[in-house]
Parts: structure tokens; C-alpha cells; sequence
């Protein structure tokens, strides 16, 4: 056996093992996610239909930073205006865009008065939501991504999501709308399990990590209480989120408010904006570090114990053992593989990640996407990449990088109908 066909099948037998543990540790979180579906089914929807918290729809003010999204700001815009929710403001802020993203927002507002654009010199992500924070005046900032696109009731049902006084910051369902590639489909299936049962079952349990940018949001007196933005993280959404938990405040899933924004369709863009996320969870960490573990953090604190050995260490155990693996192939020969197609399945973890996999689809009531379920022989490899780019994510933070936020080449793409009226993915 060569050193390549070695080293190949090492690597996909480390990512597999790993997906098979991940998949175990998931498999114990399933009974969580029943349990917010049960939650789920006797909520009721309040006096003002926007959950129990609010007597009467609050006021809200969608925050919408944008640079260079000309192709996509204004079916964002519109599908944003489109929502039923009585009480809105849009505030567009564009980061020094080159291209006629400006543009774009000043058509839609001036078409809108709800809509108030803003323009600042390019200075990041964090600094193009403070500036429209700063600008808004709901008593519920969501804060959005430039490429969403919205249902009319994604709104009202995210509000649902303050079920209490004690949430501060409300996370909704981002799904692919670009189902035109094979790396899309497979994303599109697999992203079910962190939205579909992990995102539930973390809700339960008060260990939700990540609001996601794409669409979360926050009470304002909580937004004052933690403060802006950083604007010197990759991770600005999961870093802030961090902070809401650190000053006592849970977070809440609300699956039902769903928005649809473009993913990678390309292995180079999948890495680089892998390779961002991983930046910011490794900034966030370092930033957060006192909390890894901390019981004052109650259960936050602890997941946070789990989720660094898991997302931080993990990859660099996968890729020592890959490596071991291959010495071990190279030394004593392939008997130490599996001899036949179902071996190799067990091995890698598969059956177990695909039956999460169909848990989770139903769950996001989705099953419509199962067929995309022929993808999933793309699971390992794309497993054992993610462990890769955790570690050039560390090369680039010991040598103080510069923070690239490398935003996806759009496209334009909508695969699901519905979402946009206008012809032209730019119009």
C-alpha cells in the first residue's frame, strides 16, 4: 500500500471515528430536543401573538450591515418588509461598499419610509452594526446578514422566543437557499443537526453557544448592559452571545423563524469562511477563558469546558491520530482495516450520523430535504476538512493574521420558492 493511498485512508478513518463520537455525544442530546418540542407545543402565542413577554407587538429594528451585496441587498430588504410584524424599522448601513450596494438601499428606501440607510467608511462587520444600533430605535435589535431573505412571519415568531424576562438574545433557523451544487445539498442537509436537534437541545439545557449573525436578536437594555460589538474579533455573533450569557441572561431557539441566505458552493469557499469561524471561535475563547469551565457560569460555563475540547482540541487529537494511523497501516499493512463496505461504515460512524441526520430533518419539519440524502457519502471527508481548518485557523492566530472576513463570492441563487417577487436576483 503507498504512503498516499495510506495516508488518505488514515484520515478518513480518524474523521470517521471522530464522527462517530460526536454522533454519540449527539445521540444523548436527542431526549433534550423532545423535550423543547414538548415545550414548543404548549407555548402559547400571547396577548400580542409576538410570545408571552410582550403585552404588545415591540417596536423592532432590523439592523442590516452590507458591503459589496449589490446583487443581493435589495430582495434582502424587501423580503425583510415583507414581514407582518406592525412595528418596524430597517436601518441599512453600508461599510464603504465600491460597488452599488449604496444605491441599492437608497432605491428600496426611497420606495419605503421604514427603510433609513446609512453610510460609514469601511471599517468591518462589528463597527457596521454598532453604527446601526446606535442608529435604531426598537425596543428589539435584530441583527441581520446583507444576503437573508425573510418570511413574513420569520419576525414574529423570532419574538416568540423571549418566552421570559430573562432572555436576552433570541436565535433563529438560517437554511441554504442555493441548492445548485453538491457541496450546497450537502450542507443543506447536514446543517439540520446543529439547527435541528443540537440548537433544541442546547436550548434546554441553557447552553446555546452562537446567535447566529444571519438573524438573531436582542433586547436593547441587554444589548446597552454588554456592550457594542467587538470590532477586533472574526466572531463578532458568537463572541457577543458569549457575553449575554456571562451577564445572566439565557438565549432561546426559536426554529420556526427561519431565513434563507446563500452557502459555499465551492471547496475554496467553504474553507475560507471555515477557516473565518474558526478564527472567531478561537478569539472568543481567548477572550472568554475565564468562563471555560466556571461553575459561576452554571451550565454555560461547563458546555463551554466541552465545547473547547470538542471544537478547539479535538481536531488537533483527529489529525495526531491520523497521522499514527498511517504509521500503523505503513508498518503492519492493511489488516488492520475493515475487510468489507459494512465494516467501513460502522467504522466511520455513518448509520449513527445519518439516523441523527433523519431525527433531526424531521424535527425542522423538512423532510423534503431527505433528498438530498445521497450526499452523505461526502460526510467524512468534509469532517476530516473542518478538522484541518481549525488548525490553519491556529497558524493564522499565532501569526497575528490579519482579520480577513473573506465574504463569500455571491451568486444570486434562490432554489427555494417564494422568497423573492422581483425579476433579477439584484433588483
Amino acid at each position: 500500500m503507498s504512503v498516499v493511498v495510506a495516508l488518505l485512508t488514515s484520515v478518513l478513518v480518524v474523521a470517521g471515528a471522530s464522527m462517530l463520537v460526536i454522533g454519540l455525544v449527539r445521540l444523548a442530546t436527542v431526549p433534550a430536543a423532545f423535550v423543547f418540542e414538548a415545550r414548543q407545543r404548549r407555548a402559547t402565542p400571547g396577548p400580542a401573538g409576538c410570545g408571552p413577554l410582550f403585552a404588545e407587538p415591540p417596536a423592532v429594528s432590523v439592523v442590516v450591515p452590507a458591503f459589496e451585496e449589490e446583487l443581493l441587498i435589495g430582495n434582502c430588504l424587501r423580503s425583510i418588509l415583507r414581514s407582518e410584524h406592525p412595528r418596524l424599522e430597517v436601518v441599512c448601513v453600508d461599510d464603504g461598499s465600491s460597488d452599488r450596494t449604496h444605491r441599492r438601499m437608497q432605491e428600496v428606501a426611497q420606495t419605503d419610509a421604514r427603510v433609513r440607510v446609512l453610510r460609514q467608511q469601511n471599517a468591518g462587520k462589528g463597527a457596521a452594526l454598532n453604527t446601526g444600533i446606535a442608529a435604531s430605535r426598537g425596543d428589539v435589535v435584530v441583527l441581520v446578514d446583507a444576503d437573508g431573505l425573510f418570511r413574513p412571519d420569520t419576525l414574529t415568531l423570532l419574538l416568540r422566543g423571549f418566552r421570559h424576562a430573562r432572555v436576552g438574545a433570541v436565535c433563529g433557523n438560517d437554511r441554504p437557499v442555493n441548492l445548485d451544487h453538491v457541496l450546497t445539498r450537502l450542507l443543506a442537509l447536514i446543517s439540520h443537526v446543529g439547527t435541528g436537534l443540537m440548537r433544541r437541545a442546547l436550548d434546554v439545557l441553557g447552553c446555546l453557544p452562537v446567535v447566529s449573525g444571519n438573524i438573531g436578536a436582542y433586547r436593547r437594555d441587554v444589548l446597552e448592559r454588554v456592550g457594542p460589538l467587538r470590532t477586533d474579533t472574526l466572531g463578532e455573533d458568537l463572541e457577543l452571545t458569549w457575553r449575554v450569557h456571562r451577564a445572566g441572561y439565557g438565549v432561546t431557539f426559536a426554529p420556526d423563524a427561519v431565513v434563507h441566505a446563500e452557502s459555499p458552493s465551492t471547496v475554496r469557499g467553504l474553507w475560507r469562511q471555515r477557516v473565518r469561524w474558526a478564527r472567531g471561535l478561537l478569539q472568543a475563547t481567548s477572550l472568554h477563558r475565564g468562563m471555560i469551565g466556571n461553575p459561576h457560569h452554571g451550565a454555560f460555563g461547563v458546555y463551554l469546558l466541552y465545547n473547547t475540547l470538542a471544537q478547539v482540541v479535538g481536531p488537533f487529537v483527529q489529525v495526531l491520530g491520523a497521522v499514527v494511523s498511517t504509521v500503523l497501516v505503513l508498518v503492519d499493512g492493511p489488516d488492520r482495516l475493515p475487510a468489507s463496505l459494512a465494516g467501513w461504515l460502522l467504522l466511520v460512524g455513518l448509520p449513527l450520523s445519518v439516523a441523527l441526520l433523519v431525527v433531526a430533518v424531521l424535527l425542522d419539519r423538512s423532510p423534503g430535504d431527505l433528498r438530498q440524502l445521497w450526499t452523505v457519502v461526502l460526510w467524512p471527508p468534509y469532517s476530516a476538512l473542518m478538522s484541518l481548518v481549525v488548525l490553519d485557523a491556529a497558524r493564522l492566530e499565532l501569526g497575528n493574521a490579519e482579520n480577513r472576513w473573506n465574504k463569500l463570492e455571491r451568486s444570486g441563487t434562490v432554489s427555494v420558492p417564494g422568497l423573492v417577487e422581483d425579476d433579477g436576483p439584484g433588483s
